[in-house]
């Protein structure tokens, strides 16, 4: 359930950027017994999660608010559209599902996304998962759909689909999804709108494996989660084959982090890594400079202390010969001098 819920939401592309809002419902169905209801909705203002809702309860759920119930959300209509579409789903299931199918659950899934940008309405996106495996996505931008299935589907089949599909989203889904993000933003709005700043630190490290070097990159604490990180070598931009990381990750605390990596050599080269985000006036740069030998600015420690107490040791082993040097002498002088002494008493 939960790696069927990861998956449908990393194949969503990634549409809101810079001044856009967008509110994402994943709505669930299941069939058989499993300890989930058998109809839920997740509901999502740009990447938090605003509520929640199930064929168990039929009750909404703000999540994630530190303020009283959000009052966004009709229960009475939330409940009569989640009959409508549990209906839906169902009958989409056990249209997809195959005759000779003998598991004991199935899983049906649509993810629905629609954006606004400077608070205009731009694109909605609905996605269906059946199984885990993306069926079909249909999208609507600027007054035109655009439709990807990846179910054998004869022309015949899929026209009348199709046609109701697009009708539903154009006249129903879409007008009230923008009313219900618009709805969310007045409530919620503080909490989307902020901006951390991102801290970024420039680290190198030894490779055990390769016996090279890792330049990383590493940007974490930033809000909103989009993010521009770049590495530079001599000032240009590193080959993107060349690079390793950049998946956004969430922290705890529900800011982000990115890391990029390049895997370097003993080579003298100066590396700069670049990060622009809503949060900063200008872009933030942060620079690695070492010389031919720097890389190995880890080794050279323990090599001084070697030397260090060799040196140590040297000066102690001269010093405690010219002690005994000078004991020996003494010792000399002062035997002759008793020699002397004995022979003028005589």
């Amino acid at each position: 359930m939960a790696i069927i819920l990861i998956l449908l939401l990393l194949s969503i592309p990634a549409v809101t950027s810079k001044g856009s809002h967008s509110l994402m419902l994943l709505l669930t169905y299941i069939k058989g017994e499993t300890p989930f209801p058998v109809f839920s909705v997740i509901f999502v203002l740009d990447d938090i999660t605003v509520g929640y809702y199930n064929s168990e309860t039929k009750i909404y759920i703000a999540r994630g608010n530190t303020t009283d119930e959000d009052d966004v959300v009709d229960p009475n209509h939330l409940s009569t559209i989640s009959d409508y579409v549990r209906g839906y789903l169902m009958r989409r299931s056990n249209h997809l599902r195959p005759a000779n199918n003998t598991e004991s659950h199935v899983v049906y899934q649509v993810l629905g996304l629609c954006e606004q940008r400077d608070d205009k309405p731009t694109q909605m996106i609905t996605k269906s998962a059946y199984r885990g495996s993306t069926t079909d996505e249909l999208r609507f931008f600027d007054g035109k759909f655009t439709y990807q299935g990846t179910l054998n589907y004869t022309a015949q089949e899929i026209k009348p689909y199709l046609e109701l599909s697009m009708w539903r989203l154009e006249t129903v889904y879409y007008p009230a999804c923008i009313k219900t993000l618009q709805s969310y933003l007045k409530k919620r709005g503080t909490q989307v709108k902020r901006k951390v700043k991102p801290r970024v630190r420039l680290i190198q490290k030894s490779n055990s494996d390769s016996g090279g070097f890792r330049v990383s990159c590493l940007a974490t604490g930033f809000y909103p989660r989009h993010i521009n990180l770049t590495l530079f070598r001599d000032g240009q931009p590193v080959s993107d084959h060349e690079i390793t990381g950049g998946d956004l990750l969430p922290n705890g605390d529900g800011t982000y982090q990115m890391r990029k990596s390049l895997e370097i050599s003993a080579d003298k080269h100066k590396y700069t890594c670049s990060a622009t985000h809503l949060s900063l006036d200008n872009k933030l740069d942060v620079t690695l400079e070492y010389d031919h030998g720097e890389p190995f600015k880890s080794v050279i420690p323990s090599v001084l202390t070697v030397v260090a107490l060799m040196v140590f040791g040297v000066a102690v082993a001269i010093t405690s010969w010219k002690r005994r040097r000078a004991d020996s002498i003494k010792s000399v002088y002062s035997a002759a001098s008793t020699s002397e002494e004995s022979v003028d008493t005589t």
